[in-house]
């Protein structure tokens, strides 16, 4: 197949990196610098983009939203049909409150779909750019195995200067992305351990999701319950990292590792609050309760 190529002229090969140039997200949207967003700030921008984790994320966030938007559209209804009864039955003041519940909602519906659509417009043109990113690396490796020739190495040169822009503007849309994702809310509920659970045993908890970390310590009481010296902590979601979390038990001076686990935050995208119960000990003899509301 690469023979094929080789009359492709001079012409052409720029008529394509026109094509790709007029693309570039960056010329149709206006996106802030790298410096805005969690996975790309501190100097550590790397030109590494995630398609199919990406495509996760998306399809995860928009049926979250969708749920949003299902829920508060219920209420609406909800609403607009005692605000009907209410007129009816001449209730000025309860009326007046319910209208002003009603516009609330219509409000936040409003957002929610602006919302959606905004996602669904930075996905697209990420797709857009990650196929045209795989066109030209096709075409590259195609004109690096044809015969080198002035035209093949100028359309070589153009090709990778293609496959460079591609590669940062998605990235770039994925720093935005990422932007629209909400927050979780994680609250700490617990150990559970049964005989491996003593009073007086003290354990510390370590999450991590990217540079984002909580820290906290815990005491198992006589009487079974735990304090712990934090209960909730928010975390702002990131479209690559899984949250990592590390549990050690406390003896004196010593601390003693009980385990580490990582954990997807994939289905954390909806409108309930979901319960997390990860084993901490390969056998499962401790596990760890969480529970994150998005």
């Amino acid at each position: 197949r690469s023979c094929s190529f080789t009359g492709f002229s001079t012409v052409q090969s720029r008529k394509l990196a026109k094509s790709l140039s007029r693309s570039s997200v960056r010329s149709r949207m206006s996106l802030k610098p790298p410096k805005a967003y969690n996975s790309l700030q501190k100097g550590a921008l790397i030109w590494d983009p995630k398609p199919l984790q990406v495509k996760k994320i998306f399809e995860a966030l928009k049926k979250g939203l969708n749920e949003y938007l299902e829920a508060h559209q219920a209420e609406l209804d909800y609403l607009s049909g005692r605000h009907k009864d209410t007129k009816r039955n001449s209730r000025l003041a309860f009326y007046y409150d319910l209208d002003k519940q009603i516009r609330s909602v219509e409000r936040y519906i409003r957002k929610l779909e602006f919302h959606i659509s905004k996602v669904e417009e930075l996905y697209e043109a990420y797709c857009i750019q990650c196929r045209l990113r795989d066109g030209a690396t096709n075409m590259k490796q195609a004109f690096s195995l044809s015969p080198s020739t002035k035209a093949s190495r100028e359309s070589l040169v153009e090709l990778y200067k293609n496959v460079q822009e591609c590669t940062e503007d998605m990235c770039f849309i994925e720093g935005a992305l990422e932007v629209h994702l909400g927050e979780f809310h994680v609250k700490m509920k617990g150990l559970v351990g049964f005989a491996r659970l003593c009073p007086g045993d003290q354990y510390e908890v370590f999450v991590r999701l990217g540079r984002q970390k909580w820290r906290l310590k815990g005491k198992i009481e006589t009487d079974d319950s735990q304090t712990w010296d934090e209960e909730e902590k928010i975390f702002i979601p990131n479209l690559h990292e899984k949250f990592e979390i590390k549990v050690t038990e406390l003896r004196g001076l010593a601390t003693i590792l009980v385990g580490v686990v990582t954990c997807d935050s994939i289905n954390f995208f909806t409108t309930k609050p979901q319960p997390i119960i990860v084993d901490i000990t390969e056998l499962g003899t401790i596990k760890l309760r969480l529970e994150v509301l998005w």
